[in-house]
Order: structure tokens, then C-alpha cells, then sequence
């Protein structure tokens, strides 16, 4: 009786010691990250013309202006902000993959590498989406939608609010196929279950897309949720063979 009492206190001991050892390792990882965020907002900001002439390049055909004397200090902080937020992505998985790692079985951990090299990849695609297709498409819509009834004069302010909107959201979007994994690896649901749930996941891609779209155009909100469903049924499929 003695002995059991002293071996449940023991285990006790250890899954409080345990316990705290992962609290206070998620505090060093968390405080890493806002080191790493604070020290890259600070880096763009010392940059920021290469990175406002660089957002600038899809706004051609339109004229910006600044409404009060700070507006162009403030946003380019926010610039800075939004620009190191999903620069921090990469870490943020890294950081992810460190920190749950010695809690998998060897099968789980061999899926691991995988996707955190795929989610990486995936920030970066969405990058150049988002810049490459989503905004030149909801800026050209407005465009040739009042050009003969109003001149494109936008706010320097609302104009870097609605592309960095669209960054980022395509950025979270963008890691749909990551979330399956990761779903997977713990088996809280399977490839071939997401694929059964395909028309179900059709239908709310399209009413979410209308909700995150930054751009009321139907045109930007239909490729997003293309660009969704895509990532979904490729992820899914990628879980069925990941998982054999």
C-alpha cells in the first residue's frame, strides 16, 4: 500500500515536472518568435521605400494621395508590421515542428519534415499569388468598372490596407493542406474522409471567400475560392499517399 502510494507520487512529480518543463519551453519559443517578429518589422521599416515601391507596382493606372501629414508615417509602420507577420511564417512552423516533435512515434515524425518544408513553400506561393494574380485582378475589376465615371484616386492608406488584407489572408488560407496534415498525423480525421466531404467543403469555400475577400468583386472572390479548393482536395490526396 505504501509503495503504491509512493509510486503514484512519483508519477505525480513527473507529469507536474513535465508539465512545467513544456510550459516553459512554449514561453521560450513564444518570446523567440516576438524577438524575431520585433527584429523584422525593424529591418523592413529601415527598407520600407523598396517595399512600398515594390506594393506600388500592381496599383499602375492609379494615382495615391495622402489625407493628413502623418498618414504615410503611420502606414509604413503598419507596412512593416504586416510584411514581418507573414515573413514569420517559416519560423512559425520551425519553431511548430521543434517544439512538437519529441512527443511523436517515429511514423509521425517522418511526416513532419514533409510538411514543414510544404507549408513553407506554400507561404511563398501565396505570396506571389496574392501579388501576382488576386490584386492586379481586384484592382484592374474597379478600374475598368468606373473608368468612365470617377478618376482612380485612392488613399494611400486604403490601398496598402486592402493588398496587405489580401496577403494575408491568402498567406492563412494558403495553409489548408498544412491543417490536413497535421490532422492527419494525430488521426482526427482521414484523407479519404475530407475527400467524402468535398461538396460540403465546395459550398463553404465560396460562402467563406465572400466573407475574407477583402474585394467585394465576385471575379477575386471566385479565384480565391478556387485557389481554396485546390489546396483542399490536393491536400487531401497528399494525405491518403502520405499515410499509405
Amino acid at each position: 500500500m505504501f509503495k503504491q502510494k509512493e509510486s503514484n507520487k512519483n508519477k505525480n512529480i513527473y507529469h507536474n515536472t513535465t508539465n512545467k518543463s513544456h510550459l516553459f519551453e512554449l514561453r521560450s519559443r513564444g518570446f523567440h518568435l516576438f524577438c524575431q517578429f520585433i527584429f523584422l518589422s525593424i529591418l523592413i521599416f529601415l527598407n520600407i521605400t523598396f517595399f512600398v515601391e515594390l506594393l506600388e507596382i500592381p496599383s499602375t493606372g492609379i494615382k495615391l494621395f495622402q489625407l493628413s501629414p502623418d498618414e504615410y508615417f503611420i502606414e509604413t509602420i503598419k507596412i512593416s508590421f504586416y510584411i514581418s507577420l507573414i515573413l514569420l511564417g517559416p519560423i512559425f512552423m520551425i519553431e511548430f515542428k521543434l517544439f512538437i516533435n519529441p512527443g511523436l512515434v517515429k511514423d509521425e515524425k517522418k511526416l513532419l519534415s514533409p510538411m514543414l518544408v510544404m507549408s513553407i513553400n506554400l507561404i511563398f506561393i501565396s505570396i506571389l499569388f496574392a501579388y501576382l494574380v488576386l490584386i492586379p485582378a481586384a484592382i484592374k475589376f474597379f478600374i475598368v468598372y468606373s473608368q468612365n465615371m470617377i478618376a482612380p484616386l485612392w488613399s494611400f492608406v486604403d490601398y496598402f490596407d486592402f493588398i496587405l488584407s489580401i496577403f494575408l489572408i491568402t498567406a492563412i488560407v494558403f495553409q489548408i493542406p498544412t491543417l490536413q496534415l497535421i490532422l492527419g498525423i494525430f488521426d482526427i480525421i482521414s484523407g479519404s474522409n475530407m475527400l467524402s466531404l468535398g461538396k460540403y467543403v465546395t459550398l463553404a469555400t465560396f460562402i467563406i471567400s465572400a466573407i475574407l475577400t477583402p474585394s467585394t468583386d465576385p471575379f477575386t472572390q471566385f479565384l480565391l475560392s478556387f485557389a481554396i479548393l485546390t489546396l483542399y482536395f490536393l491536400g487531401s490526396s497528399f494525405l491518403i499517399l502520405a499515410k499509405g
